[in-house]
């Protein structure tokens, strides 16, 4: 998916935004289980992104820190993703792409962090 403007292109950002989206798709199911873990679905995702996007913008220690929780955040969508499904609020193969997009974010942070 394009970037949302015309900023540089930042890959962890655009798939964090991806996977977002994919959320869409079954977070209301996931509400309508227990709306904390569908709540806490959003604030993970939207921290996510929010660090990303803080992070990019600083300089040194101080970005990597950003990016650090960021990858915690992102971490924390895939404990929310895999609980859902284990609750059975939605189904292991709907959550794949999503779980599998915030996998590739904390991947790509993995060198930024160090």
């Amino acid at each position: 998916m394009p970037p949302t403007t015309n900023r540089p292109r930042f890959l962890a950002y655009d798939r964090a935004l991806e996977g977002v989206r994919l959320t869409r798709e079954f977070l209301a199911r996931v509400k309508a289980g227990n709306r904390s873990l569908g709540d806490q679905l959003v604030r993970a995702a939207s921290s996510v992104v929010l660090n990303l996007a803080e992070g990019s913008q600083r300089r040194g220690a101080d970005r990597a820190h950003f990016y650090r929780i960021a990858a915690g955040s992102a971490a924390e969508v895939r404990g929310v993703l895999d609980a859902a499904a284990a609750f059975g609020f939605v189904e292991a193969d709907e959550i794949a792409g999503a779980s599998d997009r915030f996998d590739q974010v904390v991947a790509m942070l993995r060198p930024l962090t160090r």
